[in-house]
C-alpha cells in the first residue's frame, strides 16, 4: 500500500494550493482528481465566465466608442469563434496548473477517490494511505429546486455554447444567475430573469440589490420576481415557466442558476463516520478539521464562504498549520467579493441591516454619473456607501456598484482588513479624476443609527 503525508481529494484551486504549499513544507503529497484539473473556476467556473463577460462588454464599448469620434466601429459577435478561443485557453490553464503540482512535486492521480478509513483510500484497484487526508471536491448546480428544472442547462453548459439562443430564461436570484443574465443580455439574447424573491442578490446590501435591478431593466432586461416558480416545461417556443401566479415566461432556452450543492456525495464519509449537513455541506471546525481525525475539508465542500480566493486561503492555512508549524485561521467575517453584471459589484464586510443589528451606525454614500458615461451620453450611475461603527469610527462595510467596482474594492478591503476608521479614509488624499475618489471624499454621513 502507498504511504503519504497527505492525500488530497480534488484538484480545483484549494486543494491544489493546499497540496502544493504542504509539498514545498516536505511533505510527500498526492493529489486525485476524476476530472480536470482546475476545478470549477479555472474549468467552468471564473476564468471562462469573465472571458464571457469581457466579450459582453464591448457592444457598450463599441456605442461609447462613437460618442468619443471613433467611426466604423459596428460589430457582429461570434459565439463559435469566442468558444474556440476559450476552449485553448482553459486547455493552456489546465496545463499550467498540472505544471505547478509537478513541479512542487506533488503526485497526480487521475480516478475517483473512496475512503475506507480514517486514514485510507481506495481509486480503483489502488489501495492509499495517509496521516492526513484533505477534501476539497467543490460543488456542482442543483437541479431539483422544482420540478423539470433537469430540462435546463446550468452554469457549466452555458459555457460550451457555440450558438446563442434568440432568447433564455434564467432561473435564480444569486450572483451567477445575474451574472450570467447580464452576460446573455450584452450578448444580444433576449433575457428573462425569473425568481422568488423581491430583488435579486439576497444577503448583498439593500441598496446594491435595487441598483442593480433598475439597471438590469433599463438596459433592456424582463425580471419576473416575487412570486413563487412551480414548474418548468418544453412548450412551442422552446420552454415555459410556470408561476405561482398562474403566469408562465417563455423562451427559446433555460438557464437553471438555481444553486450549487458540495460534492460530498460518493466519498464513503459515511463509512468513516462524517454526518453531512442538511445540505450536503461536511461539517469542519475553525482549522477545517472535520468531526473525525486526520480528515479535514476545505473550499464549497464546506458552505462557508464559497469563493476561490477563500479555498485557497483555507488550504494554505491547513498546510501551514500541520506541516509549517505555523498555525493559521481564515477570518471568514471580512471577505471582499464582486459581482460581475454590467455594472459590475464590489463588497466588503457589513451590510447597513447588519451594522445597525451590532450598534450605533453611520452610512456615508455617493451615486453619481461617471465622467466617461456623461461624455458618451450614457445614463448608468455609479453607487457607493461606506458603512461606519458609530462608536469607534471603524470602517465595517464599503459596497458599490459601477464600473470598476470589483478592483476598486479589492484596494478598500486592505484598509479595512486592517482596521482603518472613517478618519484614515478622510486624511487620505484622492487621486483626481477618478470613480475611486469618492471612497475618500464623503465628509458628512448621510444618516446615522443611535439605537
Amino acid at each position: 500500500m502507498a504511504r503519504y503525508d497527505l492525500i488530497t481529494i480534488g484538484a480545483g484551486s484549494g486543494g491544489v494550493a493546499a497540496s502544493r504549499r504542504a509539498a514545498a513544507l516536505g511533505a510527500r503529497v498526492l493529489i486525485i482528481e476524476n476530472d480536470r484539473v482546475g476545478g470549477t473556476c479555472v474549468i467552468r467556473g471564473c476564468v471562462p465566465k469573465k472571458l464571457m463577460m469581457y466579450a459582453a462588454g464591448y457592444r457598450e464599448l463599441l456605442r461609447e466608442a462613437g460618442e468619443f469620434g471613433w467611426q466604423g466601429l459596428d460589430g457582429h459577435f461570434e459565439m463559435a469563434r469566442w468558444a474556440a478561443a476559450k476552449k485553448t485557453e482553459i486547455d493552456r490553464l489546465e496545463i499550467i496548473y498540472r505544471g505547478l503540482l509537478a513541479d512542487a512535486g506533488v503526485e497526480f492521480l487521475a480516478g475517483r477517490a473512496n475512503l475506507t478509513g480514517t486514514s485510507t483510500v481506495q481509486v480503483g484497484e489502488r489501495s492509499l494511505e495517509a496521516r492526513r487526508i484533505l477534501i476539497a471536491t467543490g460543488a456542482a448546480p442543483t437541479r431539483d429546486a422544482i420540478p423539470g428544472l433537469e430540462l435546463a442547462m446550468t452554469s457549466n453548459e452555458v459555457l460550451d455554447l457555440r450558438d446563442l439562443p434568440a432568447s433564455i430564461v434564467v432561473i435564480g436570484g444569486g450572483y451567477i444567475a445575474v451574472e450570467f443574465a447580464s452576460i446573455l443580455a450584452g450578448l444580444g439574447v433576449r433575457v428573462t430573469l425569473a425568481f422568488r424573491d423581491r430583488l435579486p442578490l439576497r444577503g448583498f446590501d439593500p441598496d446594491l440589490r435595487t441598483r442593480l435591478a433598475q439597471s438590469l431593466q433599463e438596459r433592456g432586461l424582463q425580471i419576473a420576481c416575487g412570486v413563487d416558480l412551480v414548474e418548468l416545461q418544453r412548450s412551442a417556443a422552446g420552454f415555459a415557466l410556470l408561476r405561482g401566479d398562474g403566469s408562465r415566461v417563455e423562451a427559446a432556452a433555460v438557464l437553471n442558476a438555481t444553486g450549487r450543492r458540495p460534492n460530498s456525495a460518493g466519498l464513503g464519509l459515511e463509512q468513516v463516520g462524517i454526518d453531512l449537513m442538511p445540505n450536503g455541506a461536511i461539517p469542519v471546525d475553525a482549522d477545517s478539521q472535520t468531526p473525525v481525525a486526520g480528515i479535514w475539508a476545505i473550499g464549497d465542500v464546506t458552505n462557508r464562504r464559497n469563493l476561490t480566493p477563500v479555498a485557497i486561503a483555507e488550504g494554505r492555512a491547513f498546510a501551514e498549520t500541520e506541516f509549517g508549524g505555523r498555525p493559521a485561521r481564515v477570518d471568514h467575517r471580512t471577505v471582499a467579493t464582486a459581482v460581475f453584471t454590467e455594472p459590475a459589484i464590489g463588497t466588503i464586510g457589513l451590510s447597513e441591516p447588519q451594522a445597525i443589528e451590532l450598534g450605533p451606525t453611520d452610512i456615508y454614500e455617493s451615486e453619481f454619473r461617471p465622467m466617461k458615461t456623461a461624455f458618451s451620453g450614457g445614463n448608468q450611475r455609479t453607487y457607493m456607501k461606506v458603512v461606519v461603527d458609530g462608536r469607534d469610527d471603524r470602517v465595517r462595510g464599503a459596497h458599490m456598484i459601477g464600473a470598476d467596482a470589483p478592483e476598486i474594492v479589492q484596494s478598500l478591503a486592505v484598509a479595512i482588513t486592517c482596521n482603518a476608521t472613517k478618519r484614515d479614509f478622510d486624511r487620505t488624499l484622492a487621486v483626481h479624476p477618478t470613480t475611486a475618489e469618492e471612497f475618500v471624499l464623503m465628509r458628512e454621513p448621510q444618516r446615522r443609527t443611535r439605537a
